[in-house]
């Protein structure tokens, strides 16, 4: 059994981003994604206006994205936190 359904919409931007890093740090942030869709889990925070986006932390990249529904969100940034809100 593979567990409750999880989308993950990303913008074309999100993804050049994440192929960008070295492998084993997006790995890594894949699995946060995951952590957080299925459990709830994670360094997770709604940014301030005008910023609509949550943010995630993962090490020192920001998986900036909006939740859309129950284990759904669209991903728009994954940026070094010194990137990541510019």
């Amino acid at each position: 059994m593979s567990g409750p359904k999880r989308i993950i919409a990303w913008a074309p931007e999100a993804r050049e981003q994440l192929r960008d890093i070295d492998r084993e740090t997006a790995i890594h942030v894949l699995h946060a994604i995951d952590d957080y869709l299925l459990h709830g889990i994670g360094d997770v925070k709604k940014l301030r206006p005008p910023r609509d986006e949550l943010r995630l932390c993962v090490g020192d990249y920001r998986v900036l994205f909006f939740d859309l529904a129950p284990r759904s969100i669209f991903i728009v940034r994954v940026k070094h936190r010194s990137e990541a809100y510019r």
